[in-house]
């Protein structure tokens, strides 16, 4: 099985998001990128639920209400 790991250097990520772990940070980048939860759950090898409740916790720790807003605060740190 092959595994995705972010190619954005975790220094760059972490100071653009420095609330959010480095797996958030990962889910967060694949978000930017326009993947489901689905494709996310399938690339990293976790369960749906784990990326539901990563998910919940990036939109919480950004303060945003949804995925186009978690997206545009991605783009606005760098994550494309």
């Amino acid at each position: 099985m092959i595994h995705y790991f972010s190619a954005l250097p975790q220094t760059a990520s972490a100071m653009a998001f420095p609330d959010l772990t480095a797996r958030e940070r990962e889910i967060l980048h694949l978000i930017a990128r326009g993947e489901s939860n689905t494709a996310i759950a399938k690339r990293l090898a976790l369960s749906l639920k784990t990326v539901q409740n990563h998910v919940s916790n990036i939109f919480s720790k950004l303060q945003v209400a949804d995925r186009a807003q978690a997206i545009v605060r991605a783009h606005d740190g760098g994550l494309k």
